[in-house]
């Protein structure tokens, strides 16, 4: 007896709707945003004043912000890699062609998310404030290294990281728009409030489709939500490192940098996981198995968990000196 792929048969079952959420949680390539409405216009006679203010307002920028926005644009600048995942995912036919309605999302997703990578990385390289060489060669490495982000081929549990994810990421890139705003920078704060936009209209996706995941298959949502979370969801970039590093070295110190300036913070992803579990309203699934039940009960008291535990986490105070930034003062 050939046994059932479940997981197949609802990505099958949903994938008709994808042409809806692409409507509703994509913006047609003619009306959306480019990086060339931000960045000073090379056919302009004023191109070089315009570049000389971009640079002027970027002093005012300290050390761990601009970390923060190297990490940013080389996590941004790594889509090739997540989008030859995410082709992978059991129930994205990339083989059958254009029409194939998850294919056709994870195409269009990733075009949208490829204009983050391209406007920070011109304006980090116009700025004058970073080693653009190391960022380069931190990229590369990225690229070449892959990521393994405990979802196999599962589509359930690549949705739930990347409802998880994409929130994180507005969160990251809202704040640093803010910072950038109050320090004076009106130009970069828009731009990076603009790219949060676009990753909160990524994150409503895919959290719609676990929610209708949730309708066709409650268990095995539940214990692929349950595993991911016992796992942790791990950034994309938590490979990163600089040159002449060891895999992972410079995530670390960049994590505890984003920490130390508020960027993102362990009670962000405390209130991430709680709005999950607001949205897909775990108490009020029902028929799930036993285990699912126990996993349910492990995803609704977690939030209170992780709590205990960030309240007795230290993170080190001190600035590591990456490669990416010369000093040039701090926040």
């Amino acid at each position: 007896m050939v046994k059932k792929n479940i997981r197949l048969e609802v990505m099958q079952a949903i994938e008709p709707k994808v042409g809806e959420f692409m409507d509703s949680f994509l913006i047609p390539i003619e009306d959306i945003w480019q990086p060339s409405d931000f960045l000073p216009d090379p056919k302009s006679d004023n191109f070089l004043n315009d570049i000389e203010q971009l640079r002027e307002e970027s002093k005012e920028l300290g050390y761990d912000f601009w970390v923060t926005m190297v990490a940013d644009t080389i996590t941004e600048e790594a889509l090739p890699t997540y989008e030859a995942w995410l082709m992978d995912v059991e129930g994205i036919n990339q083989h059958e062609g254009k029409e194939n309605g998850w294919s056709k999302w994870v195409r269009a997703w990733t075009a949208e998310e490829n204009r983050h990578g391209d406007v920070l990385n011109k304006y980090l390289y116009l700025s004058g404030r970073v080693n653009m060489r190391e960022v380069e060669i931190t990229t590369q490495h990225l690229i070449a290294d892959g990521f393994d982000i405990g979802t196999d081929r599962d589509p359930y549990k690549n949705f739930v990281y990347t409802s998880f994810q994409e929130l994180a990421t507005n969160i990251s890139h809202k704040r640093v728009g803010q910072m950038a705003k109050k320090k004076g920078n009106a130009l970069l704060g828009k731009m990076c409030t603009i790219i949060a936009g676009d990753e909160m209209r990524h994150h409503l996706a895919y959290r719609e489709f676990v929610k209708h995941i949730f309708g066709e298959d409650p268990s095995g949502m539940m214990l692929a939500f349950a595993d991911m979370m016992k796992k942790k969801i791990v950034m994309p970039a938590h490979f990163l490192r600089e040159s002449g590093g060891s895999i992972g070295t410079a995530f670390e110190n960049f994590s505890n940098c984003a920490q130390r300036l508020g960027v993102y913070t362990a009670q962000d992803y405390i209130e991430i996981l709680k709005k999950l579990n607001s949205y897909w309203q775990l108490d009020a699934i029902r028929e799930l198995s036993d285990e699912a039940e126990k996993a349910r009960d492990y995803l609704i008291k977690l939030p209170s968990r992780l709590q205990r535990i960030s309240e007795r986490m230290a993170f080190p105070e001190d600035q590591y000196q990456f490669k990416w930034v010369e000093a040039n003062g701090t926040l």
